[in-house]
């Protein structure tokens, strides 16, 4: 239970304690007062004949006897309302503690409805029911909030993706021209070759943040269609084999310990999430390092590297756009700042999550863990 949920009950159950206590205490007093009072009529009520007569030893005996009866009887009535003081005392927190409980259960429901929905799951509603009070008007509330911010999140990744497709084909129709000014007849400028192939370079990496984009909208957006079963364990080695240059020319020793580890999902994004994992560890590495990569039975993709020892709360903010151990910038010839984070929405729209820890030792371990599937024979 959240601490501050936890001290409104407490105060509740101090309220209702101290309620139910002094209603006894001012019962208890009223009776009391009361029994009193009739004690005091009855003893200075006349005896109905007059002293010395032949009945008045007897009526005083009967007297003395009625006195110390009632005397006895407040003695027992003082007892029990002190017993049943002593009682309420006890029982009025439990009871108040129970109470507050109830009254607070909505709240609470509410509270672990809202922190289960994410930037993920807008969609989700608390849809509390029950009367129109303001338990109701808060939930209600919190369901506009929610809409309203489901509605912008979908605007802003369409935005991205559809300003990413557009901006294709003004970078095709560059690229385009770029090759017709080169291919012209007659000698070409040495000057002129240089720039062409400084701007392919740049007009490639742009191509790559834009199709970066793409992905994570797509991921983001949660639009898996093409759901089927897929073993990480093959999608690992189909990546090492197609980097096979790049981890030569770093000459990077891999230790790989494949599972085929089935998953459900889309193919094509879990192929480029597991690329971008690869990726980030190749790029990543200093020359002669090594990678380890492990795939087990559950769905879980562990890729682990060497290096320097890395800052924790540095580390843990790389599923971040365009944040890097470095200075951040939105662009690099290593990459376009988005590896990481597209891994992480990637998994995160499979029901799965990232993470991402630095080595005591040095370097980087990377965890991805998946809703395993059931594949049949």
């Amino acid at each position: 239970m959240p601490r501050r949920l936890a001290t409104v009950r407490w105060r509740f159950t101090l309220m209702y304690a101290g309620v139910f206590l002094a209603s006894a205490v001012g019962l208890l007093v009223i009776s009391n007062l009361i029994g009193l009072s009739g004690t005091r009529i009855s003893e200075s009520a006349p005896v109905g004949q007059p002293p010395g007569g032949p009945a008045d030893a007897a009526a005083q005996a009967l007297i003395a006897q009625l006195s110390e009866a009632r005397e006895a009887q407040s003695r027992q009535i003082l007892i029990g309302s002190a017993v049943a003081l002593a009682v309420v005392a006890v029982l009025s927190p439990v009871l108040g503690h129970l109470i507050a409980g109830r009254v607070l259960l909505p709240v609470r429901t509410i509270t672990d409805a809202t922190r289960r929905i994410s930037a993920d799951n807008l969609h989700a509603r608390l849809a509390v029911p029950g009367p129109a009070d303001e338990v109701k008007d808060l939930a209600d509330t919190i369901d506009d909030l929610l809409g309203r911010l489901e509605g912008a999140f979908a605007a802003q990744r369409r935005f991205v993706a559809d300003a990413s497709h557009e901006l294709r084909t003004p970078l095709a129709t560059m690229r385009a021209s770029l090759d017709v000014a080169i291919a012209k007849p007659g000698p070409v400028p040495v000057q002129t070759v240089a720039l062409a192939d400084r701007l392919r370079t740049e007009l490639d990496q742009v191509d790559r943040l834009l199709e970066g984009f793409l992905t994570l909208a797509r991921a983001q957006h949660g639009a898996l269609v093409d759901r089927q079963a897929v073993s990480l364990g093959r999608l690992v080695a189909a990546a090492l084999d197609a980097r096979a240059a790049d981890l030569a020319a770093k000459d990077l020793t891999v230790h790989d310990e494949l599972d085929d580890a089935w998953t459900r999902g889309s193919a094509t994004l879990l192929s480029r999430m597991v690329g971008n994992v690869i990726d980030n560890a190749i790029v990543h590495n200093h020359e002669h390092g090594w990678i380890k990569v492990t795939v087990a039975s559950g769905a879980l993709l562990v890729v682990e590297t060497g290096g320097r020892v890395l800052d924790q709360a540095q580390v843990a903010g790389l599923v971040e756009p365009f944040q890097r151990l470095a200075a951040d910038r939105t662009g690099s010839d290593t990459g376009s700042g988005l590896g990481l984070s597209i891994v992480a929405a990637i998994a995160t729209a499979h029901g799965g999550d990232v993470d991402l820890r630095a080595r005591p030792e040095g370097g980087l371990r990377v965890a991805v863990t998946l809703p395993p599937a059931e594949v049949r024979a």
